[in-house]
């Protein structure tokens, strides 16, 4: 009966915001309360969802403080240079922005946390596609599957704890994968230059070298950089030269938020620090290199980074509060529906849905596909980890699969690659605070991007999982 009813509340759950009756906000809390009231378990709900609170503290607060320090180095230029070498190749070709945010997700992934990347990517990249009225789905679903792919770096969490499941070496579990999860970021850079090719027939090519608002009535300057505010001629063909993007008519209220945030690039912005780029440079290299490290917890890390980065960039109380209040709005909306998962994830957890809807996935599968075990973990990570968290799936789940995989001879170094395969999706999965913050900066509705990422993300898994059968290595 709980499996059924676990099931029925995910499902519930899903279809509700991707039909939009309800914010994801008001589903994550209603929907699981309503549940357990009808288990019985009612009187208990209390606990639960303090017990789901207090797991996902932790996870709140790196959030928020996260939030406030890379906004802080966005405001102050830190990431200017990245910006302008993205633009430089994007050049407002949307193919080209397309499978840019690929590749700065990826490579920004690199550090290991989820939602840094899509803060740095979403700053990057939005103003594009913002201004040239593109797709912003096709924005957080490449972020999310490439970041996806890059989550099992060691340092990354799943990994780690598929390694410590099965009490195997990182090591050996991460690097005979190495090919086949370069094949899978082959595909999402590959899917990223499809959807890309897409946008271009529907919207068409501009040329430019760098992003900077000027706004007139009738036009919109784009220009680089190092310039005074005057256009170039534009350069035949997509040339060097920076160009000018026309539009008829003249900027509305609607776009009030997205010419806040393109802006955000305006190298005349108030809150460039240039003589302080190379602390926040070696702010932030330290910063990143003590949370691989693990020298202290992330949130603790984070709270005196942006402690640290506001005092030294805006050393006046009064522009401390203005940057805070600035970035108050991304901050309250992570953070809360951070707080709102773990009511999901309490009740989930604490009625034992969780436990009935794995044990029921492991008993289903028959006796004949023993053999093949890391083929059915791998094909299982897609559905598991999307519907519970990494932990539930890799210390609950995980362990008991490989118990049947080794009765017929499959290893745990096999069983621990394969449950990495469902990544990709994982990084969408509603129970994943890092994509809140994605969607967030966005302004995508997350039942939007939830439609549209899905297909993408689970074909991405597949495609892994057959180069990890195809080189051997599940």
């Amino acid at each position: 009966m709980l499996t059924i009813l676990g099931f029925a509340m995910i499902a519930t759950f899903l279809v509700l915001i991707m039909m939009k009756k309800m914010s994801p906000i008001a589903a994550l809390v209603l929907i699981p309360a309503a549940f357990c009231v009808f288990v019985g378990k009612g009187a208990k709900l209390g606990d639960y969802v303090i017990d789901g609170v207090t797991g996902l503290a932790p996870t709140a607060a790196m959030l928020m403080f996260a939030i406030v320090y890379f906004g802080v180095m966005i405001d102050v230029g830190l990431f200017d240079p990245i910006v302008r070498g993205i633009l430089r190749f994007c050049k407002a070709d949307p193919m080209r922005i397309v499978v840019g945010t690929a590749v700065l997700a990826a490579i920004v992934s690199l550090d290991g946390d989820g939602s840094t990347t899509f803060m740095i990517t979403v700053s990057a990249m939005y103003p594009l596609y913002k201004r040239l009225k593109m797709s912003l789905v096709v924005m957080t679903g490449v972020a999310a599957m490439a970041n996806g792919v890059m989550n099992t770096l060691p340092w990354g969490g799943p990994t780690a704890r598929a390694a410590t499941a099965l009490k195997v070496d990182a090591g050996d579990v991460f690097v005979p994968m190495i090919p086949a999860l370069a094949v899978g970021l082959v595909a999402v850079i590959g899917l990223a230059y499809v959807l890309g090719v897409r946008e271009r027939r529907r919207l068409g090519t501009l040329a430019l070298d760098e992003v900077l608002v000027t706004e007139k009535e009738t036009e919109t300057v784009l220009v680089g950089a190092g310039g005074t505010g005057t256009p170039d001629s534009p350069a035949p063909g997509g040339g060097s030269g920076a160009t000018t993007a026309t539009t008829t008519g003249t900027t509305t209220g609607s776009d009030d938020a997205a010419d806040e945030r393109f802006a955000a690039l305006d190298p005349d912005r108030p809150t460039l620090r240039p003589r302080l780029y190379w602390f926040n440079a070696l702010l932030t290299v330290v910063l990143l290199t003590a949370m691989i490290m693990e020298l202290l917890p992330i949130p603790v890390l984070f709270l005196l980074g942006a402690a640290l980065a506001l005092s030294v960039n805006f050393p006046h109380i009064p522009d401390q509060k203005a940057r805070l209040a600035a970035h108050a709005d991304n901050v309250l909306n992570v953070s809360g529906m951070v707080f709102a998962a773990a009511v999901f994830t309490g009740v989930l957890q604490g009625t034992g849905m969780v436990d009935h809807m794995a044990t029921w996935m492991v008993d289903v599968i028959p006796e004949a596909m023993g053999p093949h075990m890391a083929l059915v973990t791998g094909v299982l990570s897609l559905p598991l980890t999307y519907f519970m968290s990494n932990d539930g799936f890799y210390f609950g789940v995980l362990p008991v699969l490989a118990e049947a995989g080794a009765a017929h001879g499959v290893t745990p170094l096999e069983m621990a690659r394969a449950s990495l395969v469902g990544q990709p999706l994982h990084m969408s999965s509603p129970l994943v605070p890092a994509v809140y913050v994605l969607v967030g900066m966005a302004k995508v509705e997350f039942g939007d991007h939830t439609r549209f990422v899905v297909k993408w993300a689970a074909a991405t898994c597949l495609v892994i999982l057959g180069a990890g059968i195809l080189f051997g290595t599940i």
